[in-house]
């Protein structure tokens, strides 16, 4: 397991200094993020990134995310374009070295939340999704913006963008996916690039769009659509955990005896009632995931990818972007660590 973190480029708080001084730290999760997306990647800017990590004594293990353009999910013709698009910046990436890469499949809205700054009972911040809020919420009236996503939604905005999902049912979907892993995967392969989907995040459909990337049943039929050893799975804990059905130890199991688990999420969440939860500290006591078997699930598959902890809260009075900062997710990297070291051990 080569512990990583998520660093947001040069106008993060979170600085390579610092991440660099957290035990067992050894890469970096990160992309870029000044290029429209839909557009290539250069060899030049990939370079660039990958300069800056490894003059900090760090790898460049993973990109997270190369975004998939919304033209390619709806299915329109306009997707051929941005699909040879996609295979270049794959090339520029392989040529780079860079080994997984993790992406999404969810329409429009990228993970969900509905307050980015709850208070805990510990005085702490994190973000939560309350369903009975989410459900009371219109994006088009701004209720909802949320960092990360990416709002370039074109010529009709992102009114125009949701009534072209008006028809786009959950079968239309896969069929959009299947299309783009057929063309995207042997580029792959030729790259020696594993791509790596990250569940949908929550797991179920909001705002009346459908999400599939959801369970057991649709990873299994997610990683049949095309059988190649470079397609695999970005296993989040707290996406997919966040649902009572989804055992996410079993999970690492299934999926990493069948070596489709190229990137490791690991953090932990507290449901507090049907689809709704809050993020809470990694420890197993404090959310509703336990940590240790889940880390032993990774142990037990012999587990050799990039991890990282996940969302972190705010604590010790940190401010910045909204599950992204230093302390908390330096804290869960340690306990993950801890684990681990015991488990090698045991």
């Amino acid at each position: 397991m080569d512990m990583t973190f998520r660093w947001y480029g040069d106008s993060d708080p979170v600085t390579l200094d610092k991440i660099r001084q957290i035990p067992g730290m050894v890469g970096i999760v990160s992309a870029i993020y000044d290029v429209p997306v839909g557009e290539v990647w250069t060899i030049e800017k990939i370079m660039e990134l990958k300069k800056k990590v490894e003059d900090k004594g760090l790898a460049l293990e993973v990109i997270e995310s190369v975004p998939v353009h919304e033209d390619i999910k709806l299915g329109l013709p306009t997707r051929a374009r941005y699909i040879e698009n996609y295979k270049q910046t794959l090339r520029n990436l392989g040529q780079a070295g860079i080994k997984v890469v993790c992406y999404n499949f969810m329409p429009v809205f990228d993970w969900t939340r509905s307050s980015l700054d709850y208070e805990l009972k510990d005085g702490s911040n994190s973000l939560i999704y309350e369903e009975e809020t989410v459900q009371k919420m219109n994006p088009l009236n701004g209720d909802l913006e949320l960092p990360g996503w990416d709002t370039s939604y074109g010529k009709g905005g992102l009114k125009g963008l949701l009534e072209q999902y008006q028809n786009v049912t959950e079968e239309n979907l896969w069929d959009n996916l299947k299309y783009f892993l057929k063309q995207i995967i042997p580029v792959a392969e030729i790259a020696d690039i594993k791509m790596a989907i990250h569940p949908d995040d929550p797991p179920w459909s909001i705002f009346g769009l459908p999400r599939i990337i959801t369970n057991k049943e649709n990873l299994e039929r997610f990683i049949n659509l095309v059988d190649s050893p470079y397609n695999g799975i970005t296993l989040c804990s707290g996406s997919l955990g966040v649902s009572s059905k989804n055992d996410i130890p079993e999970l690492v199991r299934y999926f990493g005896a069948k070596g489709r688990i190229h990137f490791a999420h690991v953090r932990n969440i507290k449901i507090t009632g049907e689809k709704s939860f809050e993020e809470a500290s990694h420890n197993s006591k404090d959310g509703s995931l336990d940590m240790y078997e889940i880390m032993k699930a990774y142990s037990d598959i012999n587990f050799e990818g990039p991890l990282r902890p996940d969302h972190g809260r705010m604590i010790w009075g940190e401010t910045g972007r909204p599950g992204y900062g230093l302390y908390d997710r330096a804290l869960g990297a340690t306990y993950i660590n801890g684990i681990w070291e015991a488990l090698q051990k045991k």
